[in-house]
């Protein structure tokens, strides 16, 4: 027997039981284990689907131009079959996410074209804008939109929640998935819940997402939303394949927690597996300690392989670099502000104020930096050495808006981030850092707070 090309290799992937990492859980744990996939993701099962209904809608057609914004994966399943096709790629990406998915992309042929992650999705920078705009400017071409073209939750209805159905006997209680474009989730979630509408869903969120505030409340917080690291998973946006209605609940993980998951399920069941894996299986097990009773099963979608980042979570300096992983005991953010006792709270400055009334602000506070904010959103920042050189060249611009002087936002850090990071993100051009409490609040840290935290 043979295939007559790559993508007919797609799906029937392995569900393999969780042995080491599920110490204490009642029940069975399994993984679907999509890295077996040909191009070692689960992506590849949509990517085909829409490119054959795009087809089938003759919105796509021969040597025509695939473009797609993509976190990596999508993006290598579209390559593969549009090599089996004949069709042209395009790729835009997120430059936080890993260079060797890239790289691979690159390999197959695929044209990548990186953008800032740190922008909004209307911003003509963003990953999401600059392919629409190459998908309006290329003749022939043909932009899935993996987050809003339903062909994405099809695929996994028709496949993948099939398969698991099958794989378990129609033993399922429990299923459990990262949730990104919400294709894969939502898909597989309505399958098994038409089966047996008992099935309780579990959608695995990051922090910095806006989708498990979302579920809980209907509200679309932006203050929810903020740089993470981790790959895959969360979004800043609503996209028309999450369907809320086929997730019971949500778990959120930190981008630590989830890289050091990775590496366990490497290390101690053998499955070398992506960074959003982690993510998935650390949010799973810890709504299973709560809620797994014995003879229930409970399946997580593993959705990639470890390939994709080799210079990431599994390069043990960058682990160090982020404080993931430590070689001596460093005190971290988290550290800091539970110092402060909720003493302390954060000054800012809204982006229409004054320049006269920040310089007031920095004086009667004692501080030397501040946010500058627009509503409830970060949008910049100003230091007291930076008002007075320019204060120095231009006396009248006190009473100029701050928004004509403020520099970039301060960076967003994560609890967990030690002093020694902490240190080295603290620079000149970012003389301090923002971090969200266990609370949701931000909070400000300086260099003074480093030395002080030090000297104790």
């Amino acid at each position: 027997m043979y295939y007559n090309s790559i993508i007919e290799t797609i799906g029937n992937t392995p569900l393999v039981k969780l042995n080491k990492v599920t110490d204490g859980i009642k029940g069975t744990v399994l993984a679907k284990v999509e890295y077996f996939n040909p191009g070692n993701s689960v992506k590849d099962r949509m990517a085909i689907k829409m490119i054959e209904d795009a087809e089938k809608a003759g919105i796509l057609s021969k040597g025509g131009t695939i473009i797609e914004g993509t976190s990596g994966n999508t993006g290598m399943g579209l390559a593969l079959a549009a090599t089996a096709k004949g069709y042209k790629c395009i790729f835009t990406m997120a430059d936080k996410q890993s260079k060797e998915k890239m790289d691979i992309l690159r390999a197959v042929g695929a044209e990548v074209v990186v953008c800032p992650t740190n922008v909004t999705p209307d911003d003509p920078r963003s990953y999401y804008s600059v392919a629409r705009k190459l998908n309006a400017e290329i003749p022939n071409s043909f932009y899935p939109n993996q987050y809003d073209n339903l062909s994405n939750t099809a695929a996994h209805y028709e496949t993948t929640g099939p398969e698991i159905w099958e794989q378990t006997e129609g033993k399922i209680t429990h299923y459990a998935c990262g949730v990104g474009t919400g294709g894969t989730m939502c898909g597989t979630a309505k399958f098994l819940k038409e089966q047996n509408p008992n099935v309780k869903t579990v959608g695995i969120d990051t922090y910095g997402s806006v989708f498990k505030k979302y579920k809980e409340t209907g509200v679309f917080d932006e203050n929810e939303i903020y740089p993470y690291l981790t790959e895959g998973i969360g979004e800043d946006i609503l996209p028309k394949n999450v369907d809320f209605s086929l997730i019971d609940e949500f778990v959120k993980v930190t981008d630590k927690d989830a890289a050091l998951m990775a590496r366990r399920l490497s290390k101690e069941e053998g499955l070398f597996v992506g960074w959003s894996c982690g993510s998935a299986v650390h949010g799973a097990l810890e709504y299973a300690r709560k809620n797994l009773k014995e003879g229930d099963v409970m399946v997580i979608i593993l959705p990639d392989h470890g390939t994709r980042y080799l210079g990431k979570i599994y390069n043990d300096s960058w682990m160090k670099d982020h404080g993931f992983v430590e070689t001596r005991q460093y005190a971290t953010a988290r550290d800091i502000v539970a110092a402060r006792n909720g003493s302390a709270s954060l000054v800012t400055v809204d982006k229409n104020a004054t320049v006269a009334s920040v310089i007031q602000k920095l004086t009667q506070e004692g501080i030397s930096q501040i946010p500058v904010t627009d509503g409830e959103n970060f949008v910049g920042s100003l230091s007291d050495s930076k008002v007075l050189s320019r204060l120095i060249e231009n006396p009248s611009l006190k009473t100029s808006s701050v928004s004509e002087l403020m520099d970039k936002p301060f960076t967003f850090v994560g609890l967990d981030n030690t002093i020694d990071v902490l240190s080295s993100l603290i620079t000149r051009e970012n003389p301090a850092l923002l971090v969200r409490d266990e609370n949701n609040q931000v909070q400000i840290i300086t260099q003074a707070d480093l030395l002080a935290t030090i000297a104790k």
